[in-house]
């Protein structure tokens, strides 16, 4: 009897179990299997062109320099201060252009220097103490980092007269006109290599250079004694008519113009050591062939 009853007892709790379970599964959630199917919608493309601004940009393989200069001195002294001194007025002008135009291995440099002073001291005349014209262009192609082959044409010259002077009864007077513009003037062409290690500093080897050395004011043209003469209506040395000025500057006696081929070497310097100090200096050496 007892195990009939512990049978009974264990089937009705397997019944239970199985209901609980069934139970479960139909609480569980389903996943939906309903499929959309949806047509794919074509896509819809348009050309857009944007504007565009035009601006008009453009490389510029120039650079300027330009500097310009009034230097105005002036010195007095009293008839009281035991230190003595002549009073004195200066004034000198001066402008500088540059010009650099560089373009792969090209390089085209131009350059102007202008320059002009006089200075007068108490109770004398006034006379000029600086005075140049100079024109400088080069144009080079780079074959290395520091080494170039260049060509340039410079031009030299100065816009005033300048005299020897003399003195009489302690004063300076002109004795004699010395040069003046255009005479002389100087154009000179030159081809060779350039060093360059730097923008600061260059070397110019001109192996092949000729200068061209003009004398166009008849107050500075060499002469000989009947040439003197000719032009003055008296000889230079009465006691030697024969005797003229002798050559002038390269050129020869009656003539005006000169021709010399040489070899020349030129160094520029150019460098800023501070902000307020700058130092410039040109060497230039022509030897004759």
């Amino acid at each position: 009897m007892k195990l009939f009853n512990f049978v009974g007892m264990a089937l009705l709790c397997l019944s239970i179990t199985s209901l609980k379970a069934q139970d479960l599964k139909d609480l569980r959630a389903k996943p939906d299997t309903a499929i959309s199917v949806q047509k794919e919608q074509p896509l819809n493309i348009k050309t857009i062109r944007p504007i565009v601004p035009k601006l008009n940009l453009e490389v510029d393989y120039w650079k300027h320099w330009t500097k310009f200069g009034i230097n105005l001195n002036q010195a007095s002294f009293n008839d009281n201060w035991k230190g003595g001194g002549v009073g004195s007025i200066a004034v000198g002008l001066n402008a500088n252009h540059k010009s650099d135009y560089t373009k792969d291995n090209f390089n085209f440099v131009t350059e102007v220097d202008l320059r002009y002073g006089k200075i007068k001291n108490t109770n004398n005349i006034a006379k000029k103490n600086n005075d140049r014209i100079f024109w400088d262009n080069k144009l080079s192609y780079k074959l290395s980092a520091n080494w170039a082959l260049f060509t340039s044409v410079t031009f030299e010259s100065q816009f005033d007269a300048g005299y020897k002077y003399k003195t009489v009864n302690g004063r300076d007077t002109i004795d004699y006109i010395e040069n003046a513009f255009m005479a002389p003037a100087y154009l000179t062409e030159s081809f060779g290599l350039e060093y360059k290690p730097s923008n600061e500093f260059s070397l110019r080897f001109g192996t092949g250079t000729a200068r061209q050395t003009f004398i166009l004011d008849e107050r500075v043209k060499p002469r000989s004694g009947e040439g003197f003469f000719e032009k003055y209506g008296y000889y230079r040395d009465p006691n030697n008519p024969s005797a003229g000025t002798g050559e002038r500057f390269g050129v020869k006696e009656d003539r005006t113009f000169a021709n010399a081929l040489a070899f020349q070497l030129t160094g520029n310097l150019d460098k800023n050591f501070t902000d307020k100090l700058n130092v410039k200096a040109r060497y230039n050496l022509f030897a004759d062939y």
